[in-house]
């Protein structure tokens, strides 16, 4: 019998491992498949408070080591069911075993959506990035491309335009997704190519990116963009239906709660990506983390 069992070893997951295991309790971390989360395809982490620059990996690892210096259990298994009990006691299981635990914190994250273009893992970190404010700065002065129509690729394209030296904005249709008041700053910035109607259909790369090709959607015609990075920006997708029967989930499968991270679930709270916020960064899902561990001890002392 765990007092927490925490879902996702990311960094919200191992941040509310430590909290817990500070407030006293014990924390089972469950991670399908290794720790870190997303962060860990970052070569570089320069916004993180207190830290000026670090390799995701290395933040992970550090981050992964201290939570089990504290105390905290890691085990890698897959979650496929959990349920709870008149009592209140949690059965979490596994495809291999079975946990019991007072509290759970669901830390599953979210995965960035792909292109689905051939090559494309392999380059993640060597010109493919799905997160613009993380590796933006190491483009500084090249050109760039950016795939996406919504919010967050028109905020990428702002951001990028002010640091490289061309940014291509790429999108499907022929019209946003995202706010009116973004695209008008768009059009403003001389450095920004809009390329729309169109989608990425290959990526050009040697050992790192050197271009991409895109076919219109109209006429089906392609042209080469010479480009040495892509950011993507065509959402992100949630994997948290194994836990729809017991929290709600809104309509794109995210866990739904607000900053005190409670769910609708008695004993259950939610931290990190996989919940229901409009900021995704290292920064907040290690806060997320804190506020869960936290909110589950209290919860456990008031029984």
């Amino acid at each position: 019998m765990f007092d927490v069992i925490i879902v996702g070893a990311g960094t919200a997951g191992l941040s509310a491992a430590i909290y817990a295991v500070r407030a006293g309790k014990t924390a089972l971390v469950l991670e399908r498949k290794t720790y870190g989360g997303q962060i860990v395809n970052s070569p570089e982490v320069e916004n993180y408070p207190g830290i000026p620059k670090i390799s995701g990996f290395e933040f992970a690892t550090n981050l992964c080591n201290q939570a089990k210096n504290l105390g905290a259990e890691v085990l890698y298994e897959v979650v496929v069911d959990i349920k709870r009990d008149e009592a209140g006691v949690f059965k979490i299981t596994t495809e291999n075993n079975e946990y019991e635990c007072k509290t759970v914190i669901l830390a599953t994250g979210a995965k960035n959506r792909p292109l689905g273009v051939a090559g494309e893992e392999a380059l993640i970190g060597a010109g493919i990035s799905y997160c613009a404010t993380c590796d933006g700065m190491f483009f500084r002065g090249r050109d760039v491309a950016v795939v996406g129509g919504g919010n967050t690729a028109l905020e990428d394209t702002l951001f990028l335009s002010n640091y490289c030296n061309k940014v291509y904005l790429i999108h499907r249709r022929d019209e946003f997704r995202g706010e009116e008041k973004q695209v008008a700053k768009i059009r403003e910035r001389d450095n920004v190519e809009l390329v729309l109607s169109a989608k990425v259909v290959e990526l050009k790369h040697d050992d790192v990116i050197t271009g991409v090709v895109v076919e219109s959607t109209k006429d089906g015609s392609v042209k080469e963009l010479n480009v040495q990075g892509v950011f993507v920006a065509i959402g992100q997708m949630p994997d948290n239906q194994a836990f729809a029967k017991l929290v709600d989930l809104d309509d794109k499968g995210y866990i739904i709660a607000g900053e005190d991270c409670r769910t609708d679930c008695e004993g259950v709270f939610v931290a990190g990506d996989c919940r229901t916020k409009k900021v995704r960064q290292l920064a907040t899902a290690a806060a997320d983390g804190a506020v869960a561990a936290l909110a589950a001890c209290e919860y456990i002392d008031a029984q």
